[in-house]
C-alpha cells in the first residue's frame, strides 16, 4: 500500500482503530479508498422470476449492477443504474446488505428490487442477453462462487418470506 498522497510505502501502526495505514512521510493516517457499487436482484411485480444478464463478453449470468457516481446516494444509483441497463423503471427497493469484492476493489451494496412491468431493453454497449428466470433457473445460472449468488440467495429467501 502506498500513500494517495505522496507515493510514499505506508506503514501499519497501531491505533486506537486496530492496524491502520500511516504514511511516515507525510505523517498521516490513509485509510484504504474504494470504489462503491450497487448491485441489483431485480423481481417482476408477481415476485415469481428473477432477472439477470449477461455482460458483453462474458459467459456467466450476473446481476444488474452499477458503480455509485460521486455525490449520488446508493438509492438513486440503483433506480439510474437499473433503468439505463434494461430500461425499466423500479417500482420498489430494500437494502439487503453488503461485501465487499476484492478482485475490483468495491464495496458491493445489494438491493432487492421489484420492476415494472414492460419490454427490456438491454443497454447494448454493456449487456449481451438479459431476461426473467424461474428462481430455481436463477440459482442454475448465475455464475458460481460469485458475489452475486451470495446476494441471489439472500433475496429468494426474502422473496419467498414476503418481506418486500
Amino acid at each position: 500500500m502506498y500513500c494517495s498522497e505522496c507515493g510514499e510505502k505506508l506503514a501499519l501502526v497501531v491505533h486506537r482503530e486496530g492496524l491502520v495505514p500511516y504514511c511516515p512521510k507525510c505523517g498521516a493516517y490513509r485509510f484504504p479508498r474504494f470504489a462503491t457499487a450497487v448491485s441489483m436482484v431485480a423481481t417482476n411485480r408477481a415476485k415469481d422470476r428473477i432477472l439477470l444478464a449477461k455482460h458483453t463478453g462474458q459467459d456467466d449470468y450476473i446481476l444488474i449492477a452499477g458503480y455509485v457516481k460521486k455525490g449520488e446516494t446508493a438509492e438513486k444509483a440503483v433506480t439510474r443504474e437499473f433503468k439505463e441497463e434494461t430500461k425499466l423503471n423500479v417500482v420498489k427497493y430494500k437494502y439487503m446488505s453488503s461485501r465487499y469484492h476484492e478482485p475490483r476493489n468495491v464495496l458491493m451494496l445489494n438491493f432487492l428490487v421489484v420492476a415494472e412491468n414492460g419490454e427490456i431493453v438491454a443497454d447494448e454497449e454493456e449487456i449481451e442477453e438479459c431476461r426473467w428466470f424461474t428462481f430455481e433457473e436463477a440459482l442454475e445460472n448465475v455464475r458460481k462462487q460469485s458475489v452475486a449468488e451470495i446476494f441471489l440467495k439472500n433475496a429468494i429467501a426474502e422473496i419467498k418470506n414476503n418481506k418486500i
